[in-house]
């Protein structure tokens, strides 16, 4: 039932999908070597055709040869369709086809092997397994993929400001040598080098501090619903860009800003508050999506229990594209929220 709506658990537990695979060949090898040796197929050593033992062996071979060529192609076709979430269909149908078999074979005592039948179901097992492990190592690799565009973004944008802030410490350095040659008040240029020392050593800071960054609660009522929040980590310099680039596209509406909290261990500050919602998940199967039933407000409570007051936070979403859109839809297109 879990598998049904999407929550997978896995059979036979492996490290990758390369390991998976080699599950597999070795499964199928033993498969080969049962049909090889004769024990695929259970047959009654006394069966007898016209009076003769020899005449009833020949029969129950040639007969045990059908009735594993029928269970095996069953077997194949279960394998071919086989889906994540239809592992159990594919079980019932290899079942019956041992069992339909069984009733066949019950006058000469024929029946699948149940030791071969229990290899073919945890192919099935394994092959579903397989093709879980695959999209999930799949979806891993997209995100580490986007987790790295988003570091190199970092790194390009705290490298430009550097870039930046040392030109203007050197124009400013220079505008005060002049004044200090000429006897002039620099006081002015002074505090302009020390707000410019200040934004340097904060730059170096986020360089050098892999955990240091913003943590963001937001909303998208018109795609998700009410009540449901994502609470993230970005390192940009700008953290309002990372929210722009999630309400591209992919989602109807843009994503409303709730809070936006700057730490010095964004990492440790985000893990603690996906483990206080945890239970309220809206994707259990994958905890790398990071949306949880909850309203902005109870986000916030929690978060100040962490940080301290917010001086900054906006409880209600303004929405305002979903709230200008939602008149023109048709009644048969209104959803609940």
């Amino acid at each position: 039932m879990l598998q049904e709506v999407g929550i997978y658990e896995y059979h036979h537990p492996l490290e990758n999908a390369e390991r998976y695979k080699q599950a597999l060949a070795e499964l199928r090898l033993a498969v080969r070597d049962a049909v090889k040796i004769s024990e695929a197929v259970v047959v009654a050593k006394k069966f007898s055709f016209n009076n003769s033992l020899a005449d009833g062996r020949r029969l129950t071979a040639d007969l045990s040869k059908l009735m594993l060529r029928a269970y095996n192609s069953e077997a194949e076709n279960c394998v071919r369709t086989i889906r994540a979430g239809n592992l159990d269909t594919a079980k019932r149908r290899l079942n019956k086809a041992a069992t339909d078999i069984e009733k066949l074979g019950t006058a000469m005592q024929m029946s699948v092997s149940p030791d071969y039948h229990a290899l073919r179901v945890k192919e099935l097992e394994l092959t579903a397994d397989y093709m879980m492990k695959v999209q999930d190592e799949r979806e891993a690799a997209r995100e580490e993929r986007e987790r790295l565009r988003e570091e190199r973004k970092v790194e390009q944008e705290l490298a430009a400001e550097r870039e930046q802030l040392d030109k203007e410490r050197s124009h400013y350095g220079a505008v005060l040598e002049r004044l200090r040659a000429s006897g002039q008040d620099t006081r002015e240029i002074q505090d302009q080098l020390s707000r410019i020392d200040e934004a340097i050593a904060q730059n170096d800071f986020r360089a050098a501090n892999i955990r240091a960054g913003y943590v963001y609660v937001i909303s998208n009522i018109g795609a998700f619903g009410p009540n449901v929040v994502k609470i993230g980590l970005t390192r940009r310099l700008e953290p309002l860009d990372r929210v722009r680039e999630l309400g591209g596209a992919s989602v109807p509406f843009p994503f409303d800003v709730h809070a936006v909290y700057f730490s010095d261990d964004a990492v440790t500050l985000e893990n603690e508050l996906h483990k206080e919602f945890a239970p309220r998940r809206l994707n259990h199967a994958n905890l790398r999506r990071e949306f949880f039933f909850a309203t902005p407000d109870e986000v916030r409570r929690t978060l100040a229990k962490k940080v301290g007051n917010l001086l900054d936070y906006n409880a209600s979403p303004d929405a305002t594209q979903y709230f200008q859109s939602k008149g023109y839809w048709r009644p048969g297109d209104q959803r609940s929220f």
